[in-house]
């Protein structure tokens, strides 16, 4: 990690064309950070646990009802339904069916649907 000033904005370059650049202007005196003990690099231990899906996974099956869940596909989906770049909007489908099968599935079939109107 680098924590020297440097000369290239946050998130830059992007992949969109005439997006903005992050302001270098702004909260410049919060641009380095320090700390009160030793900074050691080191891997990170696994918990049994860890992964990238888990927690999303549980929030779908374990915490969401089934009209939360049609919450979720139709705000997903029209959000979805309006990407003009395909990649993105398959990369999206293959996040969704990584965090649960089947609602990655109903997110797709409501895109496409909503994309077809």
């Amino acid at each position: 990690m680098r924590v020297d000033n440097v000369a290239d904005p946050v998130y830059y370059p992007n992949s969109f064309v005439d997006t903005p650049a992050a302001d270098e202007t702004t909260y410049v005196e919060h641009a380095v950070w320090s700390a009160d003990g030793d900074l050691v690099r080191a891997a990170y231990t696994l918990h049994a646990e860890d992964d990238d899906f888990g927690q999303a996974n549980q929030l779908v099956n374990a915490v969401m009802d089934e009209s939360a869940r049609q919450r979720l596909v139709e705000t997903v989906s029209g959000l979805l339904a309006g990407l003009r770049r395909d990649e993105v909007r398959q990369s999206a489908f293959a996040y969704w069916r990584n965090v649960d099968a089947a609602i990655g599935t109903r997110i797709e079939a409501a895109t496409a649907e909503l994309r077809r109107s």
